[in-house]
């Protein structure tokens, strides 16, 4: 591809499909006959998706970023009824030129070409063109729900809040705020409880069509090859949830019993599983209105644990690469988006000033780093990407390997509390995981089940995976909705286990930090850098970690976390 006639003009109007169909049919009528002619070919079709890419994640991250802006919406919702569909069935016939090229020429040869040949063929026989209009249903489905999530307030202490500013209440040492609370913001959720399950009901059977029109017998199976799980099943799945329930439950519920213990307590309320039960002050690490001191802080700790990395994160500015506040009209929840053009991550999130504010910048941090190592290392766009459960080790690893310089934020001792509550949540994200995971198993082979029916199933999930140290006695309808809040049941479904999966691999990585500092971050750089190029177990492999998630590899873990809980002050 010549500098001086790049394949992509520098001003391609990405909003019009008249100005982008010439590009695509020109790479499909294009002859491939040598290696050479597909290298040049598969080049200026990278250029190509990720111009369009890059374009379409900031029309993505603009509505996140503001929800209640008609024009916005209106310019997102552009290219998920008008662009995205137009390119599919085109975007369709060049992965399967692809194919054919690869093993015509032999640069299937390449491991990483034949990799994206396995990867791309899963694309091909799921792809079905009358899943294209129930595609845009889906998405413009779960845009409402980020809609109504979006628009969730509460009055408190003399003024509106979002309800993830409201955690910072669930904090104090009063037990009435907590209480109180915590029920404003159940109350909130419920009001929407009829909207919310209204809009699930209409997504389930849509994903279950999209399912059988590609001739699966659910969306479980379908789904399962759209997301390319070559290398585990569903059964595995069912398998880590129940050595969840086996393994981690009960040191969960041990953690819960002396928390209630301290806190002079019976048993806990759900309320006051986030308040610190020696009654100390809730942690706070930074003002909610202190964005960039937050930023500066985070960047320390990662300085601290490698100067490598703490000069990566300074390159990410608030205002252009960070939308970190929390503020009326903004989607709940976060992510990092990595924008491939320019090669840079984007961080989205809803700070409010809370200790779990800095665990997710940590984790966030983590996927910009992988988007970074992977740009610098991986040229097709194609190919940048790992699939999403060693996506997940990235970000999760972060949480654990930053969590000794917490002292960037607070003194010694709440340093130390900052510590404990991190590696906590490690653990407790696990049967939490499960929960999801296990819930979106049953909904997708039960499509047609009624609200009653997706209730009951819901709360025997909950009886196997949720700490019995929590009293919900009086609460049932809050605990019953519970499964409402979880933005990826509506955004993107069945992506969940990867939490799960990827936590493991990064206790294995904290594990292994803790005895070498040294060579687990040259294995974390190293494994980020190979992108999307290989397998998952050989990602985790070059990480110095197993990919197993059996309890064989979950036992010693929970083992490894009671040890360490020990060791730190309570």
């Amino acid at each position: 591809m010549s500098q001086l006639t790049p394949f992509v003009p520098a001003d391609l109007d990405c909003s019009s499909w008249p100005a982008l169909e010439p590009l695509y049919k020109a790479l499909l009528a294009r002859p491939i006959s040598t290696k050479a002619d597909f290298q040049a070919w598969l080049r200026d079709f990278s250029d190509l998706d990720e111009t369009i890419d890059e374009y379409s994640s900031w029309k993505y991250i603009d509505n996140t970023c503001h929800t209640d802006d008609a024009e916005i919406e209106k310019a997102y919702m552009h290219v998920v009824e008008n662009i995205d569909p137009n390119i599919k069935p085109i975007y369709f016939e060049l992965q399967k030129k692809l194919i054919a090229a690869a093993k015509a020429t032999g640069a299937d040869s390449d491991p990483v070409i034949a990799y994206l040949v396995k990867r791309w063929q899963a694309d091909v026989d799921v792809y079905r063109a009358e899943n294209i209009p129930l595609s845009v249903q889906d998405t413009k489905l779960s845009t409402e729900y980020g809609k109504v999530c979006g628009a969730m307030m509460v009055e408190y202490q003399g003024k509106q809040q979002t309800l993830q500013q409201m955690s910072r209440y669930l904090e104090e040492t009063d037990r009435a705020v907590r209480e109180e609370a915590w029920k404003l913001v159940v109350d909130r959720r419920m009001e929407d409880r009829e909207k919310v399950d209204e809009l699930f009901d209409k997504l389930v059977p849509l994903r279950d069509q999209m399912g059988r029109n590609a001739g699966h017998s659910d969306y479980r199976s379908f789904i399962w090859l759209v997301k390319k799980r070559f290398d585990y099943t569903p059964q595995m799945c069912i398998q880590f949830g129940d050595s969840c329930e086996k393994l981690i439950v009960p040191l969960i519920e041990e953690i819960d019993e002396q928390d209630a213990a301290d806190l002079g307590v019976a048993k806990l309320r759900p309320w006051d599983t986030a308040v610190d039960p020696k009654h100390r002050p809730p942690l706070r690490p930074f003002e909610q209105d202190d964005i960039a001191g937050f930023v500066e802080k985070t960047r320390r700790m990662f300085h601290r644990m490698s100067p490598y990395f703490g000069k990566q994160f300074a390159t990410m500015k608030l205002g252009e690469t960070l939308d970190l506040d929390s503020r009326k009209g903004k989607r709940p929840g976060g992510y990092q988006c990595s924008l491939e053009k320019s090669r840079k991550p984007f961080i989205f999130m809803n700070a409010a000033g809370l200790q779990g504010d800095v665990e997710t910048l940590l984790h966030e941090g983590g996927h910009a780093f992988h988007h970074l190592e992977a740009c610098d290392n991986v040229d097709l766009t194609f190919v940048r990407h790992a699939p999403l459960e060693f996506c997940e080790v990235a970000s999760m690893s972060m949480e654990l390997l930053a969590a000794d310089a917490y002292d960037e934020f607070y003194s010694a001792d709440d340093a130390a509390r900052a510590k404990r509550k991190s590696i906590e949540r490690a653990i407790r994200v696990l049967p939490w995981v499960a929960t999801i995971d296990g819930f979106q198993h049953w909904i997708y082979t039960h499509p047609k089940h009624t609200r009653d029916e997706r209730t009951a199933y819901w709360l025997t999930l909950l009886g196997r995976f949720g700490s019995k140290a929590v009293d919900w006695t009086g609460l049932e309808d809050a605990r019953a909705s519970m499964w409402q809040r979880q933005s990826h049941l509506f955004g993107v479904p069945f992506y969940y286990i990867e939490y799960g999966i990827a936590e493991l691999g990064a206790l294995q990585l904290w594990l292994q930090y803790k005895k070498d500092p040294e060579t687990a971050l040259t294995n974390y750089r190293k494994a980020l850098a190979l992108g999307g190029t290989r397998p998952l177990p050989q990602l985790f492999a070059a990480a110095g970690v197993s990919f197993d998630f059996s309890a064989s590899t979950i036992a010693p873990l929970v083992e490894a976390v009671r040890e360490e809980l020990a060791a730190i002050p309570a």
